[in-house]
Order: C-alpha cells, then structure tokens, then sequence
C-alpha cells in the first residue's frame, strides 16, 4: 500500500507550515504529500493567515523536498486555463525532478469563486470543461518535441502550440480524477486519468465506486487502447491517537459545521486505522491519501508514521 498525505491549507496554514509538515512526511517514509486547492475556508472560520496557491506552493517544495510526490487533491478546472496549467504543472514536475501527481476536478465550492470574482458555470458545464481540460493537457504533454497541437471546442479553442514545456514524467504527470459522481466522473478516470479516488466515504461505498469506473474502462476499451489499469485509491479522515483525550482532540474539528459533504473518519487507535487501510486493499485500493485536519500537528503525522507505515507498507 502507498500511504499519502492530504491537507487543507485553506483551513489556515502559510507556506512555512507546509513545508514543515512537508518535509516531515518524506523524513517519515510516506509515499507522497498531496494538498486541496482552494482559495477559501469552508466554515465560518477565516483560515487565517489566508489561502496559498497550490501551484505556487508546490513549485517552492518542489524545491526544498527530494523524494516525496507532490501534488493536488484535485485543481479545480474552473480556476485556471488549461495550456497555462498544462505549462505550470510541466514546470513544477522539472523543478522536482519528475515528482508531481496532477489531481483535477470540475470544481464545487460556489462561495470561493463569488469572493475572487471566479466564474461558476451551471455543473453540467463545469464537467464539459472540465473533459476538454483533460484532453488538452494531457494533448499538450503527449505531442512530440517539433509538433504543434491545436484543439477546437465549445470552450477552449487552441492553435498550433508548440507544445512546451515537456514534463520530466512521460507522458506526464499522473493525472488523478476522482470523486462521488455516478456517471461522468468514471468515464473521465478511464479515458484520462491514471489513478481514480473516492474521497473521505466508507468501504461499500468505495467499492461500488471502484465497479463504476471498471465498467467505464470497459466501454472506452482502456484496455484495448495499452493503456495501464487504474490505480485505485482512497480517502481516510484520520483522527487517531495514543488515547482517549488525543483523539477527542483531533477529531473536534471534524465536528465544525462546514460545507463538506458528510465523510466516514477513522477516529480512535492506529490500529483501527491499519484495519480500515486494509479493508481498502481487500476491495483492490493500491494507494490511500490520508487527511489530517491540523497541518501543525506534526505528532499526528509522526504517530502514524511510527504505529501504522509499518504495518501497511512493504520493505523497500
């Protein structure tokens, strides 16, 4: 199993924070540090100091990490233009050597986008943008060194690019698509992305996700096409500790009201959590991204990184 870590920088956190923790998670062995994008806290909360780009960020740890994968869970499509974002990513992934992971949705958080004057189309827009994102980047990255790529369609129109950057990962960073959608969420994983995700649900839930996006990838012929199978992973809200008081503790802000959607957290021992990562791989997850709320509890980090790698992640 690969273990990741998720964060919330928007719940509050400066640049220093995460690279903290950051650094902290390769110095622990986790897999790799993934954070949201978001521009706004999502409870009444400011999230004080403010929020931090994910792309800028990355590309600093990029620079101050040497091992673990970076990336998002997920970019929003309606935050950036897709050759640009196809150009920041190729970018990043240079700056650390072949390292990133590019996680990208169609974007759901309305308040944000009022506050920075972001435009929100209707949600059956934001999915067709969010496909011709798909089918731009990943056309951008793909096409040779001396070819140009264009694209012509209802939303974002592209001629003759040269195509550059390159990325240092071929054909490009893993492009990771995931979430609860029941129809274009799984044909967008198997025509586009490398790994699916569930976020933050229960084992039967994931499940029955995970059969939604193998009946995708048989429609589309992934198979047929050579392309590899999808890695699977999932979600864990974790809020473990070494007794009653720790727990408590970590999971009191999973109780704030927020505009979340309800989440199936992992609250109590390390080894509950061990349980719950094994319940995953029983159902075919290869990789889980675990969310830690408080991004300056580093003991949280280091407790896992001591009780539950160990037990959930083969020797190297």
């Amino acid at each position: 199993m690969r273990v990741a870590i998720f964060t919330e920088p928007h719940r509050g956190a400066s640049y220093e924070d995460q690279l903290r923790m950051a650094k902290l998670a390769e110095e622990c062995g986790f897999d790799a540090w993934l954070r949201a994008d978001h521009y706004q806290s999502m409870s009444a909360d400011l999230g004080l100091p403010g929020p931090t780009d994910a792309w800028l960020t990355l590309a600093g740890l990029a620079r101050e990490t040497s091992r673990i994968r970076l990336g998002t869970l997920v970019t929003s499509a309606t935050f950036r233009l897709p050759g640009p974002l196809a150009i920041q990513v190729a970018q990043v992934d240079q700056m650390s050597g072949g390292r990133i992971d590019l996680g990208i949705g169609a974007g759901w958080y309305e308040r944000e986008h009022v506050s920075y004057g972001i435009p929100f189309p209707p949600v059956r827009e934001r999915f067709d943008r969010l496909a011709e994102q798909l089918a731009i980047v990943t056309g951008l990255w793909s096409t040779p060194v001396g070819e140009r790529f264009s694209h012509q369609g209802a939303y974002y129109q592209l001629s003759d690019a040269p195509a550059l950057p390159k990325p240092v990962q071929v054909p490009g960073p893993p492009i990771i698509v995931g979430g609860r959608g029941p129809k274009r969420t799984p044909e967008l994983a198997a025509r586009y992305g490398d790994e699916f995700n569930l976020p933050f649900r229960t084992v039967k839930e994931t499940a029955e996700a995970y059969e939604r996006v193998a009946e995708a990838c048989e429609r589309v012929g992934r198979a047929e096409a050579g392309r590899k199978p999808l890695v699977l992973s999932a979600g864990i809200v974790v809020a473990i500790g070494r007794n009653d008081a720790e727990v408590r503790r970590r999971l009191a802000p999973l109780h704030e009201e927020s505009a979340l959607p309800p989440e199936d957290p992992v609250a109590g021992s390390p080894d509950q959590l061990v349980q719950r990562i094994g319940e995953f791989a029983e159902i075919g997850a290869t990789r889980v991204h675990l969310r830690l709320t408080e991004m300056t509890d580093l003991d949280h980090l280091e407790l896992i990184a001591a009780e539950v790698l160990p037990q959930v992640v083969g020797p190297a």
